[in-house]
């Protein structure tokens, strides 16, 4: 990932996820002691926060760059908000990916996924689904089921999911999410929130270790990045840019 993909955005972040068949562990002494492992990592992340579903360390939400880690029932995340720099923007995964499965137990045949999510927020004063629907759509066929006289969109959230190998262990996911309500919509009042563009890559299946997690990790940035770079930046990102800009006018 290059540290250019922060400049086409308001804020760039980078999630991961590791999901498991089994519920984890939750006692104090064993959440306390995951906490204070990564908080001895990186000592801004120092704020224990608990969620309807999830126990969670942060960093200070002043900074503009922050970070993340949360489990919950089956699920083991990470965030880095902003990052510095390529490698900043993994090394908490990679220590939560090293770590965090000695703490909570979790063994090979206890893994149901490990995913990787590129994340972008664009924000716009406008109806999100307007400039969505013009960025991607554009005159197509789909797009002329709306008459711009007489009809407004309220609802348009593509999202594509594609096998990134033959056994389709590998999967791709490209989602836009807007935010624009229907009253927003009917007053024509817009406050600026983000539109938002994620790229998410998941491997499912057999995961012959925990010790090669930071490996299958590294296997989805390369395909993460590659997908973003070369497709998602041309055909998503600049376009819905240069329409955002365009209704900004």
């Amino acid at each position: 990932m290059t540290t250019s993909l922060g400049a086409l955005c308001t804020d760039f972040y980078v999630n991961c996820q590791l999901g498991v068949k089994l519920d984890l562990p939750d006692s104090r002494e064993t959440m306390l002691d995951l906490f204070t492992r990564l908080g001895r990592d990186d000592p801004t992340m120092k704020r224990l926060k608990r969620y309807p579903d999830e126990l969670a360390l942060e960093s200070p939400e002043r900074h503009r760059r922050r970070l993340w880690m949360g489990v919950q029932k089956r699920l083991i995340r990470s965030g880095v908000v902003n990052p510095h720099s390529a490698e900043d923007s993994l090394a908490l995964h990679r220590l939560v990916l090293r770590t965090a499965p000695f703490y909570l137990g979790v063994t090979p045949i206890d893994i149901d996924h490990l995913e990787l999510t590129y994340g972008f927020d664009l924000v716009a004063r406008a109806n999100h689904n307007t400039v969505v629907l013009e960025a991607l759509l554009g005159d197509s066929p789909l797009s002329r089921l709306i008459d711009a006289d007489s009809m407004k969109p309220i609802e348009f959230q593509p999202m594509l999911g594609m096998a990134m190998t033959d056994r389709c262990d590998v999967q791709a996911y490209v989602e836009v999410k807007t935010r624009t309500t229907i009253r927003q919509v009917r007053t024509g009042k817009h406050p600026e929130e983000p539109i938002s563009v994620f790229v998410t890559v998941r491997r499912s299946g057999d995961f012959e270790d925990v010790d090669t997690l930071g490996a299958r990790l590294d296997e989805l940035v390369a395909h993460a990045d590659e997908l973003t770079q070369g497709r998602v930046v041309p055909n998503v990102l600049t376009p819905l840019r240069e329409s955002i800009a365009s209704h900004q006018l």
